[in-house]
């Protein structure tokens, strides 16, 4: 009696020649890691090492022109009593809350405008304009348009009655003043953003809507909302992270003032570090802002379900 080996499952059986291993695979590998390397070495070289030196860093007294030594987590006991520190993250949420509010939703309601009425793509750059400019430019502009005593602004609020507002030099109008210059710049780019995420929207859905007699306002908060919940958690995390580190408008405009007004974290880190040469005390703030910032990411991209899409 003879008995007949069953090759296993996925080996090639005996006697039958051996696979020949793709040799256009190899290359493809090498292609994509060529052009994933540049993005590695700079990730390494820009983002991940200066956050492990930040963090070294933290733990030290180092200020520049004298002796380092460690000092454990003496700097994060320090900040837990930094009367300066709080300020500024309360000058910061508030600056996050009022700028996310004004630039999420006037995004959305301007693509949905260039979703609905035009298709130009001139419209398009012209939409896009003002994120194209330098912040500092941008803070230059508005700082003289908002002046007290000279700017725009001002004169034509005169015609009607109204006398001269100090935008950046009054403490209850430093910060919307702020965020209003960088909801004006960064509106464009937050807007074609969510616009590329309307267009993935079949537009079958708004017809079946319509044959069902649904309202523009019914089928904007029933279709266009939900699907757009990928987009609108990535533009979120994008938003909430970059409003985080506003920095380049507060010091051409207003330094922190008046009286911390304006004093958001990112100007208290560099009045530290490079005003101060207190390198390890800024460290230490740095390393808190990071912590922040991943936590408030991770919650979004977790609560919004970012990675899941209801277009499948």
């Amino acid at each position: 009696m003879t008995t007949t080996a069953v090759p296993a499952a996925g080996a090639p059986a005996s006697g039958a020649p051996a696979v020949a291993r793709p040799v256009g695979r190899n290359r493809e590998t090498w292609v994509a890691l060529g052009f994933i390397l540049p993005s590695v070495f700079g990730f390494v070289v820009f983002y991940l090492w200066p956050s492990v030196r930040g963090f070294g860093l933290s733990l030290t007294d180092y200020q520049f022109f004298s002796d380092t030594s460690f000092v454990g987590l003496a700097n994060y006991q320090r900040l837990l009593g930094d009367e300066t520190f709080w300020n500024a993250m309360l000058v910061t949420v508030w600056y996050v809350v009022l700028n996310i509010g004004f630039q999420t939703v006037l995004a959305i309601l301007l693509a949905v405008l260039l979703h609905r009425l035009t298709r130009s793509v001139v419209i398009r750059g012209l939409v896009l304009a003002p994120y194209l400019v330098a912040n500092v430019v941008v803070a230059l502009l508005w700082f003289w348009m908002l002046d007290a005593q000279i700017g725009i602004v001002n004169q034509i609020l005169s015609w009607f009655g109204i006398g001269p507002i100090s935008f950046f030099g009054s403490e209850s109008w430093a910060i919307p003043t702020i965020a209003f210059v960088n909801t004006w710049r960064h509106l464009g780019y937050t807007a074609l953003l969510i616009f590329a995420g309307l267009v993935m929207i079949p537009r079958t859905l708004y017809e079946a809507g319509r044959v069902d007699g649904a309202s523009e306002w019914q089928m904007f908060w029933r279709i266009t909302m939900p699907l757009l919940r990928p987009v609108l958690a990535l533009v979120l995390v994008i938003t909430v992270v970059g409003s985080f580190q506003v920095f380049d408008t507060v010091a051409v405009t207003t330094m922190g003032g008046p009286a911390d007004a304006s004093r958001v974290i990112q100007y208290y880190i560099f009045d530290l570090a490079f005003e101060r040469l207190d390198y390890g005390y800024a460290s230490a703030v740095s390393v808190v802002l990071l912590v922040i910032l991943s936590v408030i990411a991770f919650v979004q991209l977790r609560l919004m379900r970012a990675n899941e899409s209801d277009l499948a």
